[in-house]
């Protein structure tokens, strides 16, 4: 028995980083806050129901917008109850979770099962790469012009953004945009190149977009991100101070925008 004592220890030593996670002061969650309460305004589900034509253009545009209200709303709510944790009950609960995890090990654990090999990882990205190449390949042949090449790279972007892969999903989405401009695909390529930190490259996409949709606030906030990520905050103010004027003031994402401005240098 007393060779596990070892382990206890090492798993109470793992658990001290999150204990002192937990008890520093909340903070903002800066451009990922933003990243995460804009971007999941799309669902796939009403793009959908639009594409098979079971819900008009202004309904779709209505649906998207409310549901976009509500994802940043929840965002607002999470961060709220972060600021509003019990440091005591974490800590508390730090010990119940190393002892619970410690058995479970017992009871399921494996210790003599060696972990997967670096080989093995290798071999099975390698099979994806090459299923995800024959799918490349089958969209290739298709007519370039067709709404079915227009799906299939889009649908091959979204394999590869969760493979981790953006340079590839940026790659097949913008070949679906050359078969027809959608502005919420040029905001996802956009979204997507500030969070691996080319906001430069997000510009050219937010101009189509926002020439689509003027008014669309994703748009409009995600054009003073790359701005601010660009080192240019008083270019991202102009822009946020003109959203803020035009946010209504029960508006859920208001809270946000507010925090973002008062953040800027």
């Amino acid at each position: 028995m007393t060779s596990w004592i070892p382990l206890v220890l090492l798993a109470l030593a793992a658990l001290l980083p999150l204990g002192a996670a937990v008890l520093r002061p909340a903070a903002a969650r800066g451009r990922r806050e933003a990243d995460v309460a804009l971007y999941r305004a799309q669902l796939d589900e009403l793009d959908r129901e639009h594409e098979a034509g079971r819900l008009d253009e202004a309904g779709h545009r209505a649906a998207r917008i409310e549901v976009q209200r509500r994802l940043i709303a929840a965002a607002d709510q999470a961060e709220e109850a972060a600021t509003k944790r019990s440091p005591a009950l974490l800590v508390a609960i730090l010990p119940l979770l190393g002892a619970a995890g410690f058995g479970i090990y017992l009871l399921r654990g494996s210790p003599g099962m060696p972990s997967a090999p670096y080989q093995v990882r290798a071999e099975a990205a390698a099979r994806d790469d090459q299923v995800l190449s024959a799918v490349r390949a089958r969209i290739e042949a298709l007519d370039q012009r067709s709404d079915q090449a227009r799906q299939g790279w889009v649908l091959l972007g979204n394999a590869e953004r969760g493979r981790g892969n953006p340079e590839a999903a940026i790659a097949a989405w913008t070949r679906a945009l050359d078969i027809r401009f959608e502005a919420e695909l040029a905001g996802d390529i956009a979204e997507m190149e500030i969070a691996r930190g080319s906001p430069a490259a997000a510009a050219p996409w937010l101009t189509r977009a926002l020439a689509a949709e003027p008014g669309d606030p994703r748009f409009r906030f995600l054009a003073g991100l790359a701005e601010a990520e660009s080192g240019r905050p008083a270019n991202a103010r102009n822009l946020w101070q003109a959203l803020l004027a035009e946010t209504p003031p029960d508006a859920p994402w208001r809270g946000l925008l507010e925090r973002r401005l008062s953040a800027l240098p």
